[in-house]
């Protein structure tokens, strides 16, 4: 079995303009990258749950420079924060940078492809894991959140992340949006609870052959459906502002045709769904959510840029 001390002899580093990298992504030397978490272990998969407060409530306290944010433009959850990052305005308040889009058994790295780790100079995200919990055991993943005061990470808890950098800040940065209000907090919540599991994470399952496949495409398809239906009247989820909710949804569904539905084996398209097909268009008219899409891997960058037409429907946005 490949150990972290075994990986960290491994590294190869490479030298580049500004930093060292790790070595190309290499899984017949390393392996694959698995997530070993044991079914008696209780510990979250995303361990680190640090909350920021600007109050005081939490040993993070909301400061302008102490935080950076490790991401990655192939991660739809990664995509939640930054998108949530932009809209509140904290370009010059957090600090972003992004792992290579490929990993082996060493996780996530830092390459050429987009840059040395400006902050820490680690080759490895599991560096920071490592700095903050030695021997570290668990999910390595984007978002990172780290802290440059106490030299650790924050939270690898994307839900929380992006909810913090939309609520805790105002005091620092002038929003956009905000996305969070404390009015449509349930609202939003109750929305994920049924777009999470059918959407977001259900879109995983859609793929391959057998029953549980077929009511998970049954699934999305018909909750595409209601989503339809529910945008034929207004222009975002919660009516004519832009939350967090459309953040979440935006994601799964500027990847959809590209991934999951990549050979339409799950449906027609997203244009099948009209509005809904719309919808994400306007939202991807925006520029934090087109800003932080990265269309390196999809095919459909033309037909994103047609226009939305749903001037019937909207108020003025960012």
């Amino acid at each position: 079995m490949t150990t972290t001390h075994d990986l960290d002899q491994d590294l190869d580093l490479g030298s580049g303009e500004q930093g060292a990298f790790a070595s190309a992504v290499d899984t017949e030397r390393f392996g694959e990258y698995r997530i070993t978490q044991q079914p008696d272990d209780s510990r979250p998969l995303y361990r680190f749950e640090g909350r920021i407060s600007n109050d005081g409530s939490t040993p993070y306290a909301a400061e302008a420079g102490r935080y950076h944010i490790y991401s990655g433009w192939f991660c739809p959850w990664a995509q939640r924060v930054t998108i949530a990052h932009a809209l509140a305005g904290l370009e010059d308040v957090i600090s972003v940078s992004y792992v290579d889009g490929a990993r082996d058994a060493r996780g996530w790295a830092f390459r050429a492809t987009y840059g040395p780790d400006p902050v820490n100079g680690f080759t490895l995200l599991r560096d920071a894991y490592e700095a903050t919990e030695p021997g570290f055991d668990g999910h390595v993943s984007v978002p990172t959140l780290w802290d440059r005061v106490t030299g650790r990470v924050v939270s690898n808890q994307f839900r929380t992340i992006g909810i913090d950098l939309a609520t805790q800040f105002g005091a620092l940065a002038t929003a956009v949006i905000d996305t969070y209000p404390a009015d449509l907090a349930d609202e939003i919540e109750e929305l994920d609870e049924w777009i999470g599991p059918n959407v977001n994470r259900g879109v995983n399952a859609v793929g391959g052959e057998g029953a549980a496949a077929a009511d998970a495409r049954a699934v999305l398809l018909d909750t595409f459906r209601q989503l339809d239906e529910r945008l034929s009247t207004r222009r975002f989820l919660l009516g004519d502002r832009l939350t967090e909710a459309d953040i979440r949804l935006f994601v799964t569904l500027v990847r959809y045709d590209q991934t999951v539905n990549a050979d339409r084996t799950i449906n027609r398209g997203l244009a099948e769904y009209p509005q809904l097909w719309a919808y994400a268009r306007d939202l991807y008219s925006i520029p934090a959510f087109r800003d932080t899409t990265d269309f390196t891997s999809f095919s459909a960058l033309a037909s994103w840029n047609r226009p939305a037409h749903r001037g019937d429907r909207q108020t003025a946005a960012a």
